[in-house]
């Protein structure tokens, strides 16, 4: 008996494509996980806040800064030195020197309620201070 060796003619040839089928259906599972996973992901949470009119600009830091406190019992002060509000808009236009593009940086009370806070941020706007900074504690 004569055996034939198998020579690398008689192989089977390699075949270079690829198939794609489940490649396809994994992406196809994966498009419709995130059609029904992404509006739930969404939350819309009613909140009614007060009107102002709002507008923001970007101002350079300032030597002498203007410090603006509200606090809880809703006094104001300019620099530690207490304030009404009617004697806001002379205050302030004394120190900025009538330099409305000043920026006023805003210290508030953690206890006032959001709708004062806008009350006195609209004002600020009304008078022609559109450049107001909330000044916060940092946390470590």
């Amino acid at each position: 008996m004569i055996r034939k060796k198998y020579s690398s003619e008689d192989d089977l040839p390699e075949i270079h494509e690829i198939n794609v089928t489940p490649f396809i259906d994994v992406i196809l599972v994966l498009l419709i996980i995130f059609m029904v996973v992404a509006p739930l992901t969404t939350v819309d949470i009613p909140v009614d806040l007060p009107e102002v009119n709002s507008t923001t600009d970007s101002q350079p830091q300032v030597d002498n800064p203007i410090y603006l406190a509200i606090r809880a019992n809703l006094s104001l002060s300019i620099n530690d030195h207490q304030i009404s509000l009617q004697a806001l808009e002379p205050a302030l236009n004394y120190l900025t020197k009538g330099d409305k593009s000043q920026r006023i940086f805003l210290q508030v009370d953690k206890t006032v309620i959001y709708d004062n806070l806008m009350e006195v941020m609209d004002y600020l706007r009304t008078i022609g201070y559109l450049q107001v900074a909330l000044v916060g504690l940092e946390r470590y």
